[in-house]
């Protein structure tokens, strides 16, 4: 009688839903939700959360971008540090690298070629026609490689990807700074040569930070584009390199481009002259001259600053749209 009471309780355990809980050879019953879909996204909105891998609105993504700007120095100062933090001279390369490179193409194109054409102070000319350039093409190649060296921290991390074209400009920017001192000074001891007129220290040497200002929104908005560019086709990394040295010819870095159009026929003349005076970078470049020297060629001129903010502010936005709409597609493809 006993061993039927036991038999029947076991049975009756079994046969509960309490006693198919407790057995451990049976899953779990599913547990079906009583939260609807748009209660769920309800509540994540509410919290400040987002869907991974979509693109957000265009004023959300420029808010989020402006909030991570402790992120975007801090990132861009350390990248500036650690590209040469393992060389013997340490940070003097950031100066070292845009000096040398002057002094070969005055040694070249400045005393063996003469090509100074129309130019007063040939090494005021060349010296401030690579430092500035100089800035330009790292900025481009920086914002090529921006998302390909940060592909690690993109799939780590969630924060918009526009900060890593920033981040690497920014990083320029502060080894800009020290070179441009140096720029200055050898533009003002050029003048010390009985072989070029004396460069005066004027009132607008003050532009010069809003030339450097101007001209790193530009290359902020060259970061945006070439970024979403490789991005898509790493194999245009490829090109930009023949594509600068294009542009720095074509814009009167080492010798003035003006000069040589006017040898043209007029036809010809007409069309490239204009093409190659007030393309962005030949603009630049004008106005960071006629600035720190007096060359009597190269005036002051207020129509060219007009020219130069609008570039800036086009590029800059066009850019950043550009990059925008890819803001998916980046640390997946």
């Amino acid at each position: 009688m006993t061993t039927d009471t036991t038999t029947g309780a076991a049975s009756g355990d079994r046969g509960t839903p309490g006693g198919a809980g407790n057995d451990p050879l049976r899953p779990p019953e599913p547990i079906v939700p009583t939260t609807s879909s748009s209660e769920l996204r309800a509540v994540a909105a509410q919290h400040g959360l987002q869907q991974m891998g979509v693109r957000p609105p265009l004023r959300a993504y420029i808010k989020d971008v402006v909030s991570r700007w402790a992120f975007i120095r801090v990132l861009g100062t350390a990248t500036a540090y650690s590209k040469n933090q393992n060389n013997y001279l340490g940070q003097l390369w950031a100066v070292l690298n845009p000096v040398l490179n002057a002094v070969t193409y005055i040694l070249i194109f400045g005393f063996l070629l003469n090509t100074n054409r129309g130019v007063e102070n040939v090494i005021a000319f060349i010296v401030i026609g690579t430092f500035l350039f100089r800035f330009v093409e790292q900025s481009v190649h920086g914002g090529a490689r921006s998302i390909a060296q940060k592909s690690n921290l993109i799939r780590s991390l969630h924060f918009p990807r526009a900060v890593l074209p920033i981040a690497q400009v920014v990083s320029l920017l502060a080894t800009l700074v020290p070179s441009l001192v140096v720029m200055c000074a050898i533009v003002l001891l050029s003048g010390l040569s009985p072989r070029y007129p004396t460069v005066y220290v004027t009132w607008q040497w003050l532009l010069l930070p809003c030339l450097v200002a101007l001209l790193w929104l530009f290359n902020t908005g060259l970061a945006f584009m070439v970024a979403r560019a490789v991005a898509i086709t790493p194999d245009l990394d490829n090109i930009i390199s023949f594509v600068l040295r294009l542009v720095m010819y074509g814009s009167g870095v080492i010798f003035p481009v003006t000069h040589y159009v006017s040898n043209l026929s007029d036809g010809v003349q007409a069309v490239v002259g204009p093409i190659l005076e007030y393309q962005p970078v030949a603009v630049f470049l004008y106005l960071g001259r006629s600035t720190l020297t007096q060359e009597p060629n190269i005036p002051p001129d207020p129509m060219m600053w007009a020219w130069a903010a609008g570039w800036a502010v086009v590029v800059f936005v066009v850019g950043f749209i550009v990059f925008w709409r890819g803001e998916e597609r980046y640390g997946r493809d």
